[in-house]
């Protein structure tokens, strides 16, 4: 690695790790991650597919900047796509360049995408366990380099814990305002 590639690195993923820890709200979390990685990568747009833990559906839990074609039809972003096909198939092990032709959401539509071409996709894990997929995108027709799928998986790592934080930290205050109220009705 690079000495100046390495810093630029770290700073990114300090950066990324300041802005998930200033908060245990699971759309903080979401809306940070996605700033982050679009302010440090010059990314345009992003989207993060969550799965719900009882049924095991995905949904749309945050966006950024999404291009009109998509954010002014909000059904657009419901449903299957490639990138979540692939997620559930294991296929998307790891951080993956999407080509807008194999997009499903953007491949229809030369109009209203900002210029968007492309997407990466990247995985989120916790505990080894699937949670979703964190999505950005970019206006120029290019795909990331191995080093910047490499640091967006890396982010997404950092996602899925602090995705799991918060949904533990939900969970408990759940718990504690049952207790609670069990405590209140038992006086």
């Amino acid at each position: 690695m690079q000495p100046e590639r390495g810093t630029r690195e770290l700073t990114i993923l300090n950066a990324v790790a300041q802005a998930l820890n200033r908060s245990v709200d699971l759309d903080a979390a979401l809306h940070a991650a996605l700033a982050k990685a679009a302010e440090l990568l010059d990314l345009h747009a992003g989207w993060i597919w969550l799965l719900n833990e009882e049924n095991g559906e995905h949904y749309l839990a945050a966006a950024q900047n999404l291009p009109p074609a998509l954010a002014e039809k909000p059904e657009r972003m419901e449903g299957w796509c490639y990138c979540v096909e692939q997620y559930f198939e294991g296929t998307l092990a790891e951080a993956a360049n999407i080509d807008f032709i194999t997009c499903s959401r953007l491949k229809n539509y030369m109009a209203g995408t900002d210029g968007l071409r492309f997407h990466a996709s990247v995985p989120l894990h916790a505990h080894g366990k699937q949670i979703g997929i964190l999505n950005v995108a970019a206006a120029d027709w290019c795909e990331l380099a191995p080093e910047d799928l490499s640091l967006l998986y890396t982010m997404g790592d950092m996602l899925g814990i602090a995705i799991e934080r918060a949904r533990l930290y939900e969970r408990s205050a759940e718990l504690g305002a049952e207790r609670e109220r069990n405590r209140l009705a038992r006086e």
